[in-house]
């Protein structure tokens, strides 16, 4: 699970896509649904997922407020509370940077 990292680290480190500096709230997206899905040498995970699609609504996505809702709503308190933990080290960490 990336979501679990202690810190952000880059896709050359695990080898798996991971959100960059200069992705948008849409390339966010496209990235949550990858690991939403299991699909693009992404794993299936929904802590990841979340955490991505809470960063991409955070840069905007109109979609990503949607998938994270219905993703919510299939995941434990633990799990939700794991993927804003994460999202925030990603913020943190200035992998991804929010809009002033």
């Amino acid at each position: 699970m990336i979501a679990q990292e202690t810190a952000p680290t880059t896709s050359e480190e695990q080898g798996l896509p991971l959100p960059t500096p200069g992705m948008s709230g849409d390339d966010l997206f496209r990235l949550g649904m990858m690991y939403s899905t299991g699909q693009g040498g992404c794993p299936m995970d929904r802590v990841s997922a979340h955490m991505i699609f809470n960063l991409a609504a955070m840069k905007g996505s109109i979609e990503a407020r949607v998938y994270r809702r219905e993703m919510s709503q299939e995941m434990d308190r633990e799990e939700i509370s794991e993927a804003q933990k994460a999202a925030r080290r990603w913020i943190d960490a200035g992998v991804v940077t929010l809009a002033a």
